[in-house]
């Protein structure tokens, strides 16, 4: 489900009540643990934290207009998504976090190449994902990505 919000404001203020608190926590831990260089904005109808233009002048290799897109938190359907491309692009971080979310829950991973969903709100494991957010910085994002992505 994209949203038409055109900011991450709106964005939250247009989830049902359920969602705004978890929604509202991820970005928070985002925005406060992202590796250093990224920005927040709206992408692609979700909550976007990426490399501004200033940093890669490039962009995305599909679109080149919008920034390279680096983590990605939306409010879908049956579930909560975060979109972390550092997953997808580093089998060491992807293995790692595959180890690492049983110590943290107690349901099973539900995960896609870069996608991670969250069905119960009340079991999101927190301490996890701002460890994972400090496993990667936009240096090495770009070096990854320039090397094997695009």
């Amino acid at each position: 489900m994209t949203s038409k919000a055109e900011t991450p404001e709106d964005y939250i203020a247009q989830l049902p009540e359920e969602r705004k608190v978890a929604i509202t926590k991820l970005n928070n831990l985002i925005k406060k643990h992202m590796p250093k260089g990224l920005e927040a904005g709206m992408a692609y109808g979700m909550l976007a934290y990426y490399v501004p233009k200033s940093i890669y002048p490039n962009g995305y290799h599909c679109k080149p207009f919008p920034p390279l897109p680096f983590i990605n938190l939306a409010s879908q359907k049956n579930f909560i998504a975060l979109y972390h491309s550092g997953l997808y692009a580093k089998k060491e971080l992807h293995n790692w976090f595959v180890a690492e979310y049983p110590k943290h829950s107690k349901y099973k991973l539900d995960m896609g190449k870069s996608c991670i969903r969250f069905k119960k709100i009340e079991d999101i494991p927190y301490p996890l994902i701002e460890e994972l957010l400090g496993k990667m910085t936009v240096e090495e994002w770009i070096a990854i990505y320039e090397n094997t992505i695009k």
